[in-house]
This record gives C-alpha cells, sequence and structure tokens, in this order.
C-alpha cells in the first residue's frame, strides 16, 4: 500500500455529531500525552482513532500491540522482548513491543483481553517507564504515550476481578466512546464514497443499492462496511453496483424487510381507506356548499404515493410493490409531481 493510501486508510469519515465531536477530541488529546482508553463494539474505528491521535504530532513509532493475539507461554516475550538462552528455543536476542514503542505511542488492542500476571508487569512499565527482558537480570527503560481499547466494559470487569482496578483507573485518564454505525447512519454515504475511492475508483451505486445499505443496521461496524464494498468490487466488471450483488447478509436484511412489510399489508390495511379514497373523503368534508366533491386524479395519484412511501419508510421498492406499479413507474412518478421522498 502507498503512502498516501496508508494516510488514507486512517482518516475518520463522516459528518454527524458523534464524529465531529470525536475528531475535535483527536486534535486535543494529539498535542498532549494523557492515556486514552477507546470504548466501542468491534469494528467501530478504535485503532483509527488511536492512528489518528498519534498523527497529530507523529513523534516516534506507532505500534498495534494485540492483546486478543498474547496468548501462551511466548505472550510475555512478544511484550517485553527476550535475552539468548531465556528459554527453549530462544536462540537469539528479541525486542519486545514495549521497547519498540518507546519514544512514540504505544495502542493497546482489546485490553481487556490481557491476563492479570501480565496486567501486573504493565502497569508497572506505566508507572515505572521501566521493563525486565525474559530471562534478563537488566531493568530497561520506555517512555510511550499509551491508548488502550476495548469492546469490553471495564468497569464491570473490575468489579468481577478479571481486569485490575489500578490499571483501568491508569488507563482510564480520557475515555472515548465510539459510536456504532447503527446510531450514524448519516455517515454510511461518506463511508461508502471513501471506500470506493479505495478499492474501486471507477464504480458507483445505484439509488436502490444506496438504500438498501442505508437501512441495514451494520451489525459488524465500518468493518463489516469495508468488506461489503470490497465484495461488490471484487464480484462486478461494470461501473454500476447493484442490489443482486449485495453479500448474503444484506441479501437476508432486506429479504426479511420485505416480507416483514408486505405482511402487514396483508394482514391490515396499511390505510384506513384505500389512499385516493381517503385523499378525496378528506377534500370533500372540507369543500365549501357547491363546490365540486371531484378531486383530480393525479391528487389522487400523488397522494397514494405519498402515503406508500411514508408506510414503508421511504422503501421504493415495496412501495412500488404496495402500489402495484414496478419502480421505473414509480421514479417517474415522483419526479412528475416533484416528490423528493
Amino acid at each position: 500500500m502507498s503512502a498516501q493510501a496508508q494516510a488514507s486508510a486512517h482518516v475518520l469519515v463522516g459528518q454527524s455529531p458523534r464524529i465531529r465531536t470525536i475528531l475535535r477530541l483527536v486534535e486535543k488529546l494529539g498535542r498532549c500525552r494523557w492515556p486514552v482508553l477507546l470504548l466501542g463494539e468491534t469494528g467501530t474505528g478504535k485503532e483509527v482513532v488511536a492512528r489518528s491521535i498519534h498523527d497529530v504530532s507523529p513523534v516516534g513509532p506507532f505500534v498495534t500491540i494485540d492483546c486478543s493475539s498474547l496468548v501462551g507461554p511466548l505472550m510475555e516475550s512478544e511484550l517485553f522482548g527476550h535475552v539468548k538462552g531465556a528459554f527453549t528455543g530462544a536462540v537469539g536476542t528479541k525486542t519486545g513491543l514495549i521497547e519498540t514503542a518507546n519514544g512514540g505511542t504505544a495502542f493497546f488492542d482489546e485490553i481487556g483481553e490481557l491476563p492479570l500476571d501480565l496486567q501486573a508487569k504493565l502497569l508497572r512499565v506505566l508507572q515505572e517507564k521501566e521493563f525486565r527482558p525474559v530471562g534478563s537480570l537488566i531493568q530497561r527503560k520506555s517512555d510511550f504515550r499509551v491508548i488502550a481499547a476495548t469492546n469490553r466494559d471495564l468497569a464491570k470487569e473490575v468489579e468481577k476481578g478479571t481486569f485490575r482496578r489500578d490499571l483501568f483507573y491508569r488507563l482510564n485518564v480520557v475515555n472515548v466512546k465510539i459510536a456504532p454505525l447503527r446510531d450514524r447512519k448519516e455517515d454510511v454515504p461518506a463511508l461508502i464514497a471513501h471506500f470506493l475511492a479505495r478499492y474501486g475508483k471507477n464504480h458507483s451505486l445505484t439509488q436502490e443499492t444506496l438504500e438498501a445499505m442505508i437501512s441495514y443496521d451494520w451489525p459488524g461496524n465500518v468493518r463489516e462496511l469495508e468488506n461489503c464494498i470490497q465484495h461488490l468490487v471484487a464480484i462486478n466488471s461494470g461501473p454500476l453496483l447493484h442490489v443482486a450483488e449485495l453479500p448474503s447478509m444484506l441479501q437476508n436484511h432486506l429479504m426479511a424487510r420485505r416480507t416483514q412489510l408486505l405482511s402487514l399489508a396483508v394482514g391490515s390495511n396499511p390505510f384506513p381507506k384505500p389512499p385516493g379514497e381517503a385523499f378525496a373523503h378528506e377534500h370533500r368534508s372540507d369543500s365549501q356548499p357547491g363546490r365540486s366533491p371531484i378531486v383530480p386524479l393525479n391528487q389522487i395519484e400523488r397522494r397514494a404515493i405519498i402515503d406508500a412511501l411514508a408506510y414503508t419508510k421511504g422503501d421504493r421498492a415495496i412501495a412500488a410493490n404496495l402500489l402495484g406499479i414496478g419502480r421505473t413507474t414509480l421514479y417517474r412518478k415522483l419526479k412528475e409531481y416533484q416528490l423528493a421522498v
């Protein structure tokens, strides 16, 4: 990946109030070295936020330490390094991630997964700025800014005894909560444009595909959306990306949504009266004596379209189905009646 592409990969994308708040925090936190704890579901972009903080004042290296991968007998060696002969297989000296981060930023991803014994050793590093490689009798120094991230509720983990209280307070100087994508759907179009620019510069979404992606809750958050764009670009040779090519999770979502709305329409009349009839009735009831009770057909049709789209919450495919017309006809009518619904 080029340097320009790497920089693009670490950009916070979106203009929702939640993202704008985080962008302001990033600027402030990037100019100091206070510990930061990033909270959010998997895939919300915690590492992107961490890198953005580091990039405000990019002094020293940015070292990612994936705590969920530190398993087995060699995890202490991964963190602190080891000297030659420290254990079977230690044929040379190894520099650990803690030492590599010296002078820069150490990003502890999924800090809640770190075992208790390593939590105690990490706390000492943060307090004393020193550590000892496995098998060594000599203390070494390492001073770095610490940014930690977790999808767990660390306060609850402290109460359960699975996370050290003193380490929690050491890390939780400033915490930043990153909202899941379902709570900031206004950022979805910008994220789609961002990932299309990275993976498929000649591709674009149909309006129907865009609407389908906005309606989806994205349980895997930004990471799932990125994977979706990669999937669409990989299987499509043409410039337009269609609904039929969306991944299975989105297809299942659309099928469930249509089934739900259509069952509601069959089980109970979606309109108290047929849309045109209701509109005509209201018009007649408000009419003054001597005025014609006949409502122009185009007004009845316009009202029917508005009611159908309101009932389906803007889903044009289902609205067209309920109205008994094709999607192309519905789009033409929307343009004809100047309805920006």
